[in-house]
């Protein structure tokens, strides 16, 4: 098994990384929990629970731990409060009380919420991450951020809420369809172009491997994505400054998201887009050289293919203004100089961007799904 310090000022955590460490997981958590007495609020999705829900919960009974499930749906659509309500009213309901602890046991959407749900229950209990899903397992379970999405826009209600432990089973990625599989890998590749080169490479030499889930590769790229999000996360807890460099990709991908109803592009999806028009903008501007751009692109179209991006470049310019990385009306980008280091910055002409998106709703000619 393999651990990976996430260190803050305010709570420093671990996420642990092993095959079969599902099976662990009551003793984990038990070792975490406010006291003896308390309960495990298990937050998952139906079809998490169905393939995974007997194995988690078995750990939690051999562990001596008493838990209650609660379920959620896992698409984006789910992500907004009405379901965190939902789920808190549930947990009254059922008698949690400050010594209680959520464990959110799913993807992204599940962790997000449910991590939400922890910060704002009895203002704040106690969270456990374990995520099912690669994208979650490299980036959305690590760094504390929760929330849910507004129509306005992604990720507008949240807060800063960091987990006791981070538990990672590569194992249960055997039942992740490939589309969710391939989400995941995206993310894994932002992490080899803002902050670790032989990431990147590796992931490039080994895409045949990785795509078809070789154990080996796989763990490395898991291990690799969450030691490099742990070194950004524990230098800048709160997205002040460095941590900001995570979010390559995201401004426009963000905004393909949010244009298209959160309901066409899985996560992963679009930002692999928004990395691309991303490396386009760089190209443009002079931050890198054309052929790093160009570099970028092929590597992310490798772990394709991805939806087409068919809706209005308007629509997605419009949507930019509002999200939560815009300040003062300035849009930030996050680009890419070269292959392991990236720059943040607010002064892109529109032109240049409108280009970008052109580009990549063209680019369906040549990838789609």
């Amino acid at each position: 098994m393999k651990r990976i310090k996430i260190k803050l000022k305010t709570q420093s955590y671990d996420v642990l990384i092993g095959t079969g460490l599902l099976r662990q997981a009551g003793r984990e958590v038990r070792r975490v929990l406010p006291s003896k007495s308390s309960r495990v609020f298990v937050v998952t999705s139906p079809r998490v629970r169905r393939h995974w829900g007997g194995v988690l919960e078995k750990s939690l009974l051999d562990a001596g731990l008493q838990y209650v499930v609660l379920e959620m749906n896992d698409g984006e659509p789910a992500k907004h409060l009405a379901t965190v309500e939902r789920l808190a009213e549930q947990m009254v309901a059922a008698g949690a009380d400050r010594k209680s602890l959520v464990l959110a046991f799913g993807g992204g959407v599940v962790g997000d919420s449910a991590g939400f749900l922890a910060a704002m229950f009895l203002r704040g209990i106690p969270v456990v991450q374990i995520p099912t899903t690669l994208l979650a397992q490299v980036d959305a379970s690590i760094g504390g951020k929760t929330g849910v999405n507004l129509k306005g826009g992604k990720n507008l209600i949240g807060a800063f809420h960091q987990p006791q432990v981070v538990l990672v089973d590569p194992s249960v990625l055997s039942t992740l369809d490939d589309r969710e599989f391939r989400a995941g890998l995206f993310e894994s590749l932002k992490c080899g172009v803002i902050r670790d080169q032989a990431l990147f490479d590796f992931m490039t030499r080994k895409a045949p491997q990785i795509l078809k889930r070789d154990k080996a590769a796989l763990l490395r790229i898991i291990t690799d994505s969450v030691r490099a999000k742990a070194e950004v996360v524990s230098a800048d807890e709160k997205e002040s400054d460095l941590r900001r460099i995570l979010n390559f990709g995201h401004t426009i991908g963000h905004a393909l998201e949010t244009v298209t109803g959160y309901q066409y592009f899985l996560h992963g999806e679009a930002v692999a887009w928004g990395m691309i028009a991303a490396a386009d903008i760089a190209g443009a501007v002079g931050v890198c050289k054309p052929e790093i751009a160009e570099q970028i692109k092929t590597a992310v179209l490798a772990f394709g293919p991805l939806p087409r991006v068919n809706c209005a470049t308007d629509a997605v310019l419009s949507r930019l203004t509002s999200d939560k990385k815009t300040v003062a009306g300035a849009v930030h980008f996050v680009l890419p100089q070269k292959i392991g280091k990236v720059k943040i910055t607010s002064d892109i002409p529109t032109e240049i961007v409108r280009n970008a998106v052109d580009r990549i709703r063209n680019e369906q000619i040549r990838n789609h799904a």
